[in-house]
């Protein structure tokens, strides 16, 4: 949550929910079928979401003739830092001569290439919800004018293709565009369900690809020091879990995963091998005890062990245990990130651990 910008009296504004793609393009289609049958543009459209509540979306292009109708929103992603905050979701609906709705994407959507997401391959990037929320819209409208007609829907992001490069989609084999998504309609403002969702995702994905063995690190620069230890394995086998680690680990054994490389650096694996699965900076403190109960196995002196006791940072003892000479305190640390993660998932798989440094040269390494 954002801080006041100076003063103790000032009150701290709650973030702002913002709204899906699947919301934004079944307002969009709503939109531009009731267009179509009235042959009038409209300003705005009131669907209800999900969770229950009902929205009013403001329409920013409504074009139409006889045949087909156009509606345009603008992405609102509220103060969430996303991707697709922005973009403009445009509906393009069209008679067809059969009964029916279909469901397609156009220029920006995405289009499914590899198994394990919930959308089949060769199909447009339109998740479930979204697609139901989609079809609801145009069941209610002709409903509403009691029309029995089929109605064609192409959903486009006119810069999805530019905007998936900011995203896992190509990891995932989803190409071309951004996915249309949502499970509630709403975006929650730094939402971990989203990046949960997404790691879940990445997991059944590398699955289905026929990946056995897996690499999971807590971020950009450890991942790609995954990628070069492990030259062989497809670009599906690294997935960025990030403070996730417990929760990315009953995943892989849920999915039947052989075995799997977790690529981190100190801080953040100083909490794993203590037992600490959510290792975000405010999750659980650093235990500098149990730093230096490692490092006297390692073989420090007790001077050294106070000096661990006294530290304010993991990282400043990872920088000591590499000046001291302490390459065993690494290796000790690994062992322990193994214990602690086969124990978190009742063993069942193959579990290395890496640590590397902040400028990516490896400090240590296990297997258990």
């Amino acid at each position: 949550m954002a801080m006041a910008a100076e003063g103790d009296n000032q009150e701290t504004k709650p973030l702002k929910h913002g709204y899906t793609t699947g919301s934004c393009a079944t307002a969009a289609t709503q939109a531009a079928l009731v267009a179509l049958i009235v042959q009038e543009a409209q300003a705005e459209a009131t669907i209800k979401l999900p969770i229950g509540i009902e929205v009013a979306f403001e329409i920013v292009r409504n074009e139409f003739s006889d045949t087909f109708a156009e509606a345009e929103v603008i992405k609102d992603g509220g103060d969430d830092p996303d991707a697709t905050h922005g973009a403009r979701i445009i509906s393009r609906v069209s008679w067809m001569p059969e009964p029916g709705i279909v469901i397609d994407g156009g220029i920006g959507v995405g289009r499914v290439t590899k198994p394990g997401l919930p959308v089949p391959v060769g199909e447009a990037a339109i998740n479930p919800v979204p697609r139901k929320m989609i079809r609801d819209a145009v069941a209610f409208v002709l409903g509403l004018f009691k029309l029995e007609r089929g109605v064609k829907v192409v959903v486009s992001v006119p810069d999805g293709e530019e905007i998936a490069k900011k995203t896992l989609n190509g990891r995932l084999g989803i190409l071309g565009g951004i996915s249309i998504l949502g499970t509630r309609g709403t975006v929650v403002p730094f939402s971990t369900a989203a990046y949960k969702a997404s790691v879940v995702q990445a997991i059944r994905v590398a699955v289905k690809c026929g990946c056995d063995h897996l690499v999971l690190s807590t971020g950009g620069r450890s991942e790609k020091y995954g990628m070069e230890m492990y030259p062989e394995l497809p670009e599906e086998a690294f997935i960025e879990m990030g403070d996730f680690v417990g929760f990315a680990l009953l995943h892989c054994k849920k999915q039947g995963v052989r075995k799997v490389t977790l690529v981190g650096m100190m801080g953040k694996f100083s909490k794993v091998a203590q037992g600490v699965m959510m290792v975000h900076n405010k999750s659980a403190p650093v235990d500098f005890g149990f730093l230096a109960k490692v490092a006297e196995e390692a073989g420090v002196s007790a001077e050294q062990k106070a000096a661990i006791l006294e530290a304010n940072t993991a990282a400043l003892v990872g920088d000591w245990m590499q000046e001291w000479g302490y390459g065993a305190f690494f290796e000790r640390l690994c062992a322990y990130c193994c214990e602690e993660g086969l124990r978190e998932v009742g063993g069942g798989m193959d579990l290395e651990t890496v640590i590397i440094s902040m400028k990516a040269v490896l400090l240590g390494q296990a297997s258990r």
